[in-house]
């Protein structure tokens, strides 16, 4: 195949991979909580008492305490993933500024603003049928847990997929504004991080 054509088949192929998969994900900045300041306290406490593992803290001082809340839960996904803890808390801090049921306009729900298969995402529309049929409902996102476990999951993949932080950044953040929110994550990253 000529190095044009494959050029081609790439770009159709993220193209789809962004379209169907990724459809308008997380709105930066515009969360609104869907369930009372009460529910917003029993999942923070919820998630608390899961955490309590008393491993050492890996998320920089530098971050707020409404990120650093989440450390115990953002230090054993960082080891399950691999991924840097500071960067982890850097997506948190941008997506909800560490509120675990953040719900924004376009829909996504939770401490890293992942679209679920219901609510407003449930009218979005790919290709293939449904854009995030395959995906957890706002309640399971809203656990902070599984929230993290889910976000940062699918950002792993992306990154071993990509190969490229930054290009994984842009796959999974809105899909409409290039490389802004990868940038804006790494900035916090670099910023706070350690």
């Amino acid at each position: 195949m000529n190095t044009h054509a494959n050029l081609a088949l790439r770009g159709a192929f993220f193209g789809s991979l962004l379209v169907c998969f990724l459809c308008c994900i997380l709105t930066t900045g515009n969360t609104s909580p869907t369930t009372p300041t009460k529910a917003r306290a029993a999942a923070a406490e919820k998630s608390a008492v899961k955490s309590q593992k008393n491993k050492p803290c890996r998320v920089s001082s530098q971050f707020p305490e409404s990120i650093r809340q989440w450390c115990d839960l953002i230090t054993s996904k960082s080891e399950e993933t691999g991924l840097a803890p500071d960067l982890i808390a850097a997506l948190i801090w941008q997506e909800s500024g560490g509120d675990p049921v953040a719900y924004s306009k376009s829909g996504a729900v939770g401490l890293m603003q992942v679209m679920p298969r219901d609510g407003l995402a449930a009218g979005f529309t790919c290709v293939n049928g449904p854009c995030f049929a395959s995906r957890p409902t706002i309640a399971e996102l809203q656990d902070p847990e599984f929230n993290v476990n889910y976000g940062t999951g699918m950002l792993a993949g992306l990154v071993k997929h990509s190969g490229s932080l930054r290009e994984a950044l842009k796959a999974y953040g809105p899909m409409d504004v290039g490389y802004y929110y990868a940038d804006k994550v790494l900035g916090i990253y670099r910023q706070y991080g350690e």
